[in-house]
C-alpha cells in the first residue's frame, strides 16, 4: 500500500491496541509515525512503539530541537493519512472545538490531511449528548469518525464505544482515499464520467417518532425505502451524499454518510448541521405534530374509562426553513404525500414551502411500506405524470433529472 500514516494515540484503556496497529500496518507495506498524548503514556510507552514502527515516537509540542524546524507543522503535512486512535471523548472535544494545546492537538488542527478518528470510551460518554454532538461536528468538517463496536467493556458496562478490532481500522486505513467505495457496484463508473460528481447531496428520509411518553410516540408508515433509494442513486451518480434517516431498519447504500435521527426537531438539527449542499431532497414524511407535553413515565389506565388528554404543538417545518436558510441548496426538493388532489396539493405546496420541485405521491393504496412508486414531478415549468415503477427506478430517474438540471445550470 505504501501508506505514510501518522497515528495519534490518546489516553484510554484501548490505546494498548494501537500496538496491533502499527504492527498490522507495517505488515501491510505501510509506514507509521507515533504521537503519544500524556495521557496515552500511561497505557502504552513510546518505547514499545518505537521499536514496533522502527520511527521515533513524538510526545511534547516542547523539544528543542524539533520544533527549531517547527516539527509540528512538518509531521501534520508529510503523512498521507491521519489516525486518531483510540479517540477519546476528550480528544474528540478539542478536535471539534479547534483546541490546540498539545502536539497531537496541534498537529490535528495544522494537518491538510484527510483525518480517521477511531472512537473507544464508555457506553455513557459516547451515547451522551456532547459526544454526539461532536462526533457531528467532526463528520461536519470532513473527518471520518468510525462508529465504535458494541460489547462488553473494561470498566464492566455493555454497550456501544468499544474500540473497533485492529484488523477493522487497518481495512478502512488500507482502502482510505485508494478505493471508491461504490467500486464493484451495478452500474459504477470512474468518478469523473458520473453526473453528479463532486457535488454534495443532502437527502432525508423515513419517517419522524414523536414522543408522548416513554413507549408511546406519533409515527406514519414510511418505510425510508424511496429515500434510500434516491441516496443510492446519487452516490451511484458520484455525489457525496449526506442521508439524514428516521427510525427505519433499512442499510446504508455503499458510498453514503448516514445519520440517524429520531424527531423532526432533532432532523432539522441534522439537516442543518449537514448543509451547505448544491442539492436538498426532502424525502422524509416528517410528523406534522408532536405532543406539546411528553410525560416523563408511562401513561396508566387508571379504570375510569377516561382517556388523557392529548395536546399537540407543530413540529418545525424543515423543507421551509431549508428554503429560507441562507446556506439554501441551488436545487431544493420537497416530496408530497397525499391521499386525495395529489398534483393541486402539490403545486400549492411548492409555493408555499419555497421549493424549486415537489415530488407528489398518492399514498392511499400501499405506496407506504410498499416498493413501486407513482409520482408527479412538479416544477415552475408544470406538472409531469411518470409512470409506475419501483421505487429504485424512480430514484434513478429523479437523480438523472437532478444531474440534467445541474448541467444546464452551469451553462
Amino acid at each position: 500500500m505504501g501508506k505514510k500514516v501518522l497515528l495519534i494515540i490518546g489516553g484510554g484503556i484501548a490505546a494498548y491496541k494501537a500496538c496491533e496497529l502499527v504492527r498490522l500496518i507495517r505488515k501491510g507495506g505501510g509506514e507509521v509515525t507515533c504521537v503519544v498524548t500524556e495521557s496515552g503514556q500511561q497505557f502504552v510507552t513510546p518505547m514499545t512503539l518505537a521499536a514496533l514502527s522502527e520511527n521515533p515516537v513524538y510526545t511534547t509540542l516542547w523539544d528543542l530541537k524539533n520544533e527549531a524546524e517547527m516539527g509540528h507543522i512538518q509531521l501534520s503535512r508529510e503523512a498521507d493519512l491521519v489516525v486518531v486512535c483510540p479517540a477519546t471523548a476528550n480528544l474528540m472535544a478539542k478536535m471539534a472545538g479547534g483546541i490546540a494545546d498539545d502536539l497531537a492537538t496541534t498537529l490535528l488542527l495544522a494537518t491538510d490531511k484527510p483525518v480517521l478518528a477511531v472512537p473507544a470510551m464508555n457506553v455513557r460518554m459516547w451515547e451522551h449528548p456532547a459526544t454526539q454532538r461532536n462526533v457531528k461536528q467532526l463528520r461536519a468538517d470532513g473527518i471520518t469518525v468510525m462508529e465504535p463496536d458494541e460489547g462488553p467493556m473494561a470498566c464492566g458496562e455493555f454497550g456501544a464505544g468499544r474500540l473497533p478490532d485492529p484488523a477493522a481500522i487497518w481495512q478502512a486505513i488500507s482502502s482510505f482515499g485508494t478505493a471508491d467505495p461504490l467500486a464493484g457496484q451495478p452500474d459504477f463508473a470512474g468518478e469523473n464520467h458520473r453526473s453528479l460528481h463532486g457535488r454534495h447531496v443532502l437527502v432525508t428520509a423515513g419517517p419522524t417518532h414523536e414522543p408522548i411518553d416513554p413507549v408511546r410516540y406519533i409515527a406514519n408508515r414510511s418505510s425510508g425505502k424511496q429515500g434510500f433509494a434516491i441516496a443510492a442513486a446519487a452516490a451511484a451518480a458520484g455525489a457525496r451524499v449526506t442521508l439524514v434517516a428516521g427510525p427505519v431498519h433499512l442499510e446504508t447504500p455503499p458510498g453514503v454518510d448516514r445519520y440517524d435521527v429520531e424527531s423532526a426537531r432533532e432532523m432539522l438539527d441534522a439537516v442543518n448541521g449537514a448543509l451547505p449542499a448544491d442539492v436538498a431532497i426532502m424525502v422524509a414524511a416528517v410528523a406534522d405534530w408532536r405532543a406539546a407535553d411528553t410525560a416523563g413515565q408511562k401513561i396508566k389506565k387508571d379504570g375510569s374509562g377516561e382517556v388523557p388528554p392529548l395536546s399537540l404543538a407543530e413540529n418545525p417545518d424543515i423543507l421551509k426553513s431549508v428554503a429560507a436558510s441562507p446556506a439554501r441548496p441551488h436545487l431544493l426538493i420537497g416530496f408530497a404525500a397525499e391521499t386525495h388532489d395529489v398534483v393541486a396539493h402539490a403545486q400549492a405546496k411548492r409555493t408555499r414551502k419555497g421549493a424549486d420541485w415537489i415530488v407528489a405521491n398518492d399514498v392511499s393504496g400501499d405506496v407506504m411500506g410498499g416498493d413501486a412508486n407513482t409520482v408527479h414531478l412538479v416544477t415552475a415549468s408544470g406538472v409531469e405524470d411518470w409512470q409506475p415503477m419501483p421505487k429504485g427506478e424512480v430514484a434513478h430517474a429523479l437523480v438523472e433529472r437532478i444531474a440534467s438540471h445541474c448541467m444546464k445550470e452551469e451553462r
